[in-house]
């Protein structure tokens, strides 16, 4: 195997809903379907996965489309989120086409599980160990789901805001309200919007947080969390608190 065939695969993806297409993302192209419908949800096109129906994938010449169906009510939401160019490696806000759209409030979320921080480090340590891709051909985000019990999944692309939609769309079904997200990235302002438009309750994170993202998380009662080697810092409060 050539040094070429050992690094990761990225291609334009264009999701597709009732033959509009709503992005072109550039992401790792597999788990698809999960992609499509986890972007539905994080980009406020739908409420709940199981909006998105009759999904297929079709292998291009220099890409891949995902196609799926959305209930024709939601096709307004789908158009004023409309992107009009390719989003380089999943970025979350390229593309988009005016500045209020970057700054829409994406509501509120019930206060994250008591006690869940103390198992975040159990849940990085699996995360890691869980990192296939990673592990294959390198250069891989990993978005993680876990609760009281330990990781329930987590899903992987070359794009942090693909790892993340991806992750929520395979999330589709399951009580969120349990359990927190887990990433391997910085924490940005898009990735707390896509987090409370899912329903997420909590975000960690290995590096800190940008100001708009700490900003946000206050104003919609997300639990923002960084996992430093001394503590677990949350970004919830006024304050910082170490636990």
């Amino acid at each position: 195997m050539s040094m070429v065939d050992a690094l990761p695969e990225e291609a334009p993806v264009a999701l597709v809903y009732n033959g509009s297409t709503a992005a072109v993302m550039m992401a790792s192209p597999f788990d698809l379907s999960e992609f499509l419908t986890g972007f539905a949800v994080s980009e406020g096109i739908v409420s709940e996965a199981s909006e998105v129906t009759e999904i297929s994938a079709i292998k291009h010449a220099h890409g891949y489309e995902v196609r799926g169906r959305i209930p024709e009510d939601c096709s307004a939401a789908m158009d004023a989120r409309r992107r009009a160019s390719v989003g380089p490696m999943g970025c979350g806000l390229c593309g988009i086409e005016s500045l209020d759209e970057a700054t829409v409030f994406p509501g509120t979320v019930t206060p994250m599980a008591a006690g869940l921080e103390t198992h975040a480090r159990a849940a990085l340590e699996a995360l890691n160990a869980g990192q296939k891709r990673r592990d294959q051909v390198g250069a891989m985000h990993a978005a993680g789901f876990f609760t009281a019990d330990g990781l329930v999944m987590l899903r992987e692309d070359v794009g942090r805001h693909n790892a993340l939609d991806k992750l929520i769309g395979a999330l589709g079904g399951t009580d969120v309200r349990q359990g927190a997200v887990i990433i391997t990235s910085r924490l940005s302002v898009d990735l707390v919007q896509k987090c409370v438009r899912a329903g997420i309750s909590g975000l960690f994170a290995l590096s800190s947080p940008t100001r708009a993202a700490v900003e946000l998380a206050r104003e919609t009662g997300l639990t923002l969390m960084v996992l430093r080697r001394e503590a677990v810092v949350a970004y919830t409060d006024e304050t910082e608190n170490c636990a």
